[in-house]
């Protein structure tokens, strides 16, 4: 007997994919900001805050970009949906980050 899987189980998939990548990138820049943080309250030199200060910025950049892409990827896949953002807003959304 062969088992179906429903005709969204690759979405589902990509889905959990999409967030795993986000949640990673904003683990990441938690843990440079903390570093931002702790270079700040011992004095570090500003090259190393700044350092840290960027890396923090782009992680956030890319954690953004990911929400945006995965958000853009279920509108080609299902249109029709309830509740995803149209065109426009995601155009908006994705300018913000710019």
């Amino acid at each position: 007997m062969t088992q179906t899987k429903p005709a969204d189980a690759h979405a589902v998939t990509r889905d959990d994919e999409a967030k795993r990548k986000v949640v990673n990138r904003l683990r990441r820049a938690h843990g440079q900001l903390a570093a931002v943080i702790a270079a700040v309250e011992r004095d570090a030199h500003c090259r190393e805050v700044v350092q840290q200060l960027a890396a923090v910025s782009k992680a956030l950049d890319h954690a953004g970009f990911r929400v945006i892409s995965s958000a853009l990827q279920e509108c080609q896949s299902n249109p029709d949906a309830e509740g995803l953002a149209d065109q426009d807003e995601l155009e908006k959304l994705f300018l913000s980050l710019a």
